[in-house]
C-alpha cells in the first residue's frame, strides 16, 4: 500500500506536468483557430474515443450500477463540462494575473467540501501546507504578472471552474472505491460528451471552424491536448484519487506555476516557443520554494495524520 500511495504522488505531479507543458503549447490555439467551446468539444470527444477503445479492446468488463448513474452524471457535470467551458471563457475575458491567483483556491475549496460532503477531517498540518503553497502561487503570480484587462465576469468564470473541479475531486471519490479508475473515467467522459452535444454553441461555433487553415503544427497542438492534458491527466488523476484523498490531490495544482516556467524555458531552448526565460528571476523561485514546501507538507504530512 505504501508504494501504491507514493505511485499515487508520482501520478499527481505528472498530471500538472502535462498540464504545464500545455499551458505552453497550446498557446495560439485559440481564438485564431479555434474558439473555447470547440477546443473543449474536441477535447472531450478524443478523449472519450480513446477511453472506450481500451476498455472495450483491452481491459476486462466492467459494468457501473443503476443506483450510481446519478453521481456519474454529477461528476460528469462538474468534472468534465462546467470546469473546462468557465476556464477556457474565464480565461479569454480575464488577465492571467487573475487566473492564476483565482486557480489557488482550488484546495481550499476542496478542504471545505470535504469536510462537509465526505466529513474529512481538516488537519492543522493539512492548512499549514494550504496556506503556505497558496501564498507562494500568489506571489509568484503577482510577480509574473504579464497581461492586463480585468474583468469581473472572467473573475467569476474563473472562480466557478475551481469550485467546479474542487466538487468534482469530492464526488469522484466514493466511485474510486467501487469501481476501477478506468471505468469511472469512461463513464465520466461519455456523459460529459453528452451533455456538450446537447450544448448549442457546439455545433454553432462548430460549423464556422476553417478546418483548411489549421496547419499540421496547430493539429500536432490540439492531439497534444486531447492526449496529454485530457485523456492522461484526467486518467492519472483517477489513480491519484484511488490511494490519496481529493485535498491532497488537489494541492498539487501548486506545482502548475513552476513547472509551466520549466517547460517556458525547455520549449525556447528546442524553439518550440518564443524565449520567455527573461522572466525567471531569484524572487520567483524563492516563492516556488514556497509552492513545493506547502504540497510537501500537505501531501506527506497529511497522509501520515
Amino acid at each position: 500500500m505504501q508504494k501504491s500511495v507514493w505511485k499515487a504522488h508520482l501520478a499527481l505531479f505528472i498530471v500538472n506536468a502535462l498540464y504545464g507543458a500545455g499551458h505552453i503549447l497550446a498557446k495560439g490555439v485559440m481564438p485564431a483557430f479555434l474558439t473555447p467551446t470547440t477546443f473543449i468539444f474536441f477535447r472531450i470527444l478524443g478523449a472519450t474515443l480513446l477511453f472506450w477503445f481500451i476498455k472495450i479492446f483491452f481491459l476486462p468488463k466492467e459494468r457501473i450500477q443503476k443506483k450510481d448513474i446519478g453521481l456519474f452524471m454529477l461528476c460528469a457535470l462538474f468534472g468534465v463540462t462546467i470546469n473546462q467551458l468557465f476556464f477556457f471563457h474565464g480565461l479569454s475575458l480575464s488577465s492571467s494575473i487573475n487566473s492564476g491567483i483565482i486557480m489557488t483556491t482550488n484546495p481550499i475549496l476542496v478542504t471545505i467540501i470535504a469536510y462537509f460532503l465526505l466529513k474529512d477531517k481538516i488537519t492543522s498540518t493539512k492548512v499549514i501546507g494550504i496556506i503556505l503553497g497558496a501564498t507562494g502561487a500568489i506571489l509568484l503570480s503577482l510577480a509574473g504578472n504579464t497581461g492586463k484587462g480585468d474583468s469581473t465576469l472572467g473573475d467569476l468564470f474563473l472562480f466557478i471552474n475551481a469550485a467546479s473541479y474542487a466538487v468534482y475531486l469530492v464526488i469522484a471519490k466514493p466511485l474510486m472505491q467501487r469501481y476501477s479508475p478506468f471505468t469511472v473515467i469512461t463513464y465520466v467522459f461519455t456523459f460529459g460528451l453528452f451533455y456538450m452535444l446537447i450544448y448549442p454553441p457546439t455545433y454553432i461555433e462548430t460549423l464556422q471552424i476553417d478546418f483548411n487553415a489549421i496547419t499540421a503544427t496547430i493539429w500536432v497542438k490540439i492531439g497534444y491536448i486531447v492526449v496529454g492534458v485530457t485523456f492522461f491527466t484526467y486518467l492519472l488523476t483517477m489513480y491519484g484519487l484511488k490511494y490519496v484523498g481529493p485535498s491532497i490531490a488537489s494541492a498539487y495544482i501548486y506545482t502548475q506555476p513552476v513547472l509551466v516556467m520549466g517547460f517556458a524555458f525547455l520549449f525556447s531552448l528546442i524553439g518550440l516557443a518564443d524565449d520567455y526565460t527573461n522572466t525567471i528571476t531569484f524572487e520567483k523561485v524563492g516563492y516556488m520554494a514556497m509552492i513545493f514546501v506547502g504540497v510537501w507538507i500537505t501531501a506527506y504530512y497529511s497522509k501520515k495524520q
